[in-house]
């Protein structure tokens, strides 16, 4: 019996265009290597390196652009959220039925164009027992250690437990640990169908 249901953010309730960061940046010649700036974002995303240290890295990639430009590009990546997701969310926090948990690969620069651009943000956030945020926790999908914390710090079994992202590696290491998963297709699927595509489970 599900009783923990955790929520990845992008392509889940906030859509993304995956590709908008990588294009803006590689109209740009570099001669850095892609692991180079892999490991300079995943740094970033644990909150290791500083919003002015992330730009300070990539200045160095790209020293014709300006901090603003670099923000831009990497915000190219968020688009809008769906208000019928935030109603979906918001009727099972009322339920509740379920505890609730948000468990996201983010970074201060998309939160705070969220907070600015998304208006129902806090009424998103809100919704949830627990806000887990990448940069704010140090840990990062798909590792194991982000979610034996998760379980650990809300004491709950993997067993009673769902997990829902729309990347395969993130839900790979959730099974591994006997947590239940949902590799939600953002093309052709909605996080408001939860209970009709995994009816086997609630």
């Amino acid at each position: 019996m599900i009783k923990t249901i955790i929520f990845d953010f992008g392509d889940v309730f906030i859509n993304l265009d995956k590709t908008a960061t990588a294009d803006a940046f590689s109209k740009l010649k570099t001669s850095s290597s892609q692991a180079f700036i892999t490991q300079i974002n995943e740094l970033y995303e644990t909150g290791m390196i500083t919003t002015e240290e992330f730009f300070t890295h990539y200045s160095t990639i790209y020293p014709e652009l300006t901090s603003f430009l670099i923000k831009d590009a990497w915000n190219a990546i968020l688009l809008d959220f769906p208000t019928h997701r935030l109603n979906f969310l918001q009727q099972l926090a009322i339920s509740k039925q379920y505890k609730l948990i948000l468990l996201s690969n983010t970074n201060e620069l998309h939160i705070d164009w969220i907070k600015k651009n998304i208006s129902h943000y806090q009424a998103f956030k809100s919704c949830f027992d627990q806000f887990y945020l990448s940069h704010e926790i140090n840990l990062r999908k798909p590792t194991a250690d982000i979610f034996n914390f998760v379980l650990s710090k809300n004491q709950i079994l993997p067993d009673e437990t769902i997990f829902i992202d729309d990347t395969k590696e993130h839900i790979n290491t959730a099974a591994s640990l006997g947590i239940h998963t949902w590799n939600i297709d953002p093309k052709k699927e909605d996080i408001t169908t939860l209970f009709a595509t995994k009816s086997d489970l609630f």
